[in-house]
């Protein structure tokens, strides 16, 4: 015999309601992805102003030369010197070149959906546009900033590898990273602790400014009680 009894309706307070309404909300906070590197960047023009450009047939390379400006979204890549390649899938690959005493290479990126940059520099600075990953090599230093100015991290390393899509980074040691604060040339890292307000310190409004570039030997940090990746 077939049970036909109608099923009872269930009745929630509104308290019970409110707790339930706050558990989806936490288990939706809990499977979004981490802040990423803004999304759009990947789909928009490649620009560049320099004081010279030239191409090479044989090579297929663009290379621009003379205070050489380059945006791709929020992208910026500063650099004496900027070589351009295209591969047959319409990737785009440049590598940058600081001028010997001269400032070294330059590049940041804005984070998707909050007010904060990612500041990169370099002897050489490699963007591969098909894994959007920038490399950075000799005398490299990344920082996070808050508002554009204010920085949380800090990182120094003979090579810096950053994916800028999915915002992860290595650092290797080497002998450039070698002075009287860093005799064995070790990476070195300063982290803002993850209750650090960034963001919501920066001054509001404004056109945001690159931090200052690192010059000559840097001050010894202090030792991090969490060291890993400020971003998990």
């Amino acid at each position: 015999m077939t049970d036909r009894r109608q099923p009872r309706p269930v009745s929630l307070s509104l308290r019970a309601l409110r707790a339930l309404a706050t558990a989806v909300a936490v288990l939706g906070a809990l499977a979004s992805p981490l802040a990423h590197a803004e999304r759009a960047d990947r789909d928009k023009p490649l620009n560049i102003e320099s004081d010279h450009m030239s191409y090479d047939d044989l090579k297929q390379v663009n290379i621009f030369t003379g205070n050489v400006t380059m945006t791709k979204g929020t992208i910026l890549l500063k650099a004496d010197r900027v070589e351009v390649t295209q591969d047959p899938e319409g990737y785009q690959y440049a590598t940058a070149y600081y001028k010997p005493g001269g400032p070294l290479a330059y590049m940041r990126q804005k984070r998707d959906g909050l007010d904060e940059y990612i500041d990169g520099w370099g002897q050489t600075i490699y963007y591969n546009g098909k894994t959007e990953v920038a490399t950075l090599t000799t005398q490299a230093t990344l920082k996070r900033l808050a508002g554009g100015t204010k920085v949380l991290d800090e990182i120094h390393g003979s090579v810096i590898t950053y994916d800028t899509y999915n915002e992860v980074y290595t650092a290797n040691s080497g002998a450039d990273q070698v002075n009287a604060n860093n005799p064995n040339g070790r990476v070195r890292a300063t982290l803002a602790p993850r209750n650090a307000t960034g963001a919501n310190q920066a001054s509001a409004g404004g056109t945001s400014k690159p931090a200052a570039a690192p010059k000559g030997d840097l001050p010894p940090l202090s030792p991090s009680k969490s060291i890993g990746n400020p971003r998990e």
